[in-house]
């Protein structure tokens, strides 16, 4: 299992959408990516995605208006 993290802190939507489709395509099942975000458009567009794709998904908050969004790969 590889893990990856991926700094989006003052990325707006969709910047850390296509980072994490970018990265998640180059993984293999079992792999977890985190995401550090701090636009709350980005702490639902990017897990919401995740789900629909079948990945599993955890958000945590680190501070006020700042998440990382945990996806592990699972196919």
């Amino acid at each position: 299992m590889a893990e990856k993290f991926l700094d989006c802190m003052g990325d707006a939507c969709p910047a850390p959408l296509m980072k994490a489709q970018n990265e998640l395509a180059a993984m293999k099942a079992g792999d977890v990516l985190t995401l550090n975000v701090d636009y709350i458009c980005a702490m639902k567009n990017v897990p919401a995605w995740a789900r629909e794709q079948g990945y599993n998904v955890e958000v945590k908050e680190i501070d006020e208006d700042e998440w990382d969004i945990v996806i592990e790969k699972t196919k």
